[in-house]
């Protein structure tokens, strides 16, 4: 089991997945922020902390295709890979003006994600 600790209101993830009951719905409406160098994606997490809206920081600093504003759009359950699938699900609802984020910033083998939730179905 690996357990990662994410720093967002004291969410837990559990790496158990598909051996429990599934929570947070099937889909999540999801924004992220990738980078593949670790201070890269710092530098864009210290800029979310300052108050930057969170599109914006992932315009300038996503090198992924989802460059407008990292919008992934509607991502359903097994669509994702590991670790970004258990943090966005574990994620509450958020907005770009108020956004609740993963931090420290989940690793997975595309490189470094913030990842924002703003809507589960």
């Amino acid at each position: 089991m690996v357990i990662t600790k994410l720093n967002f209101n004291h969410v837990s993830v559990d790496g158990n997945s598909g051996k429990e009951e599934k929570k947070g719905g099937n889909a999540v409406k999801v924004r992220h922020i990738l980078c593949e160098k670790q201070s890269k994606i710092l530098e864009a997490l210290e800029k979310l902390k300052a108050g930057g809206k969170f599109n914006e920081i992932a315009a300038t600093y996503s090198e992924d295709k989802a460059r407008s504003g990292g919008d992934l759009g509607w991502m359903p359950r097994g669509s994702m890979v590991g670790p970004f699938q258990e943090a966005a699900f574990a994620l509450p609802i958020s907005s770009i003006s108020s956004p609740i984020y993963t931090d420290p910033p989940v690793k997975s083998k595309f490189g470094y994600h913030i990842i924002m939730v703003e809507g589960k179905k």
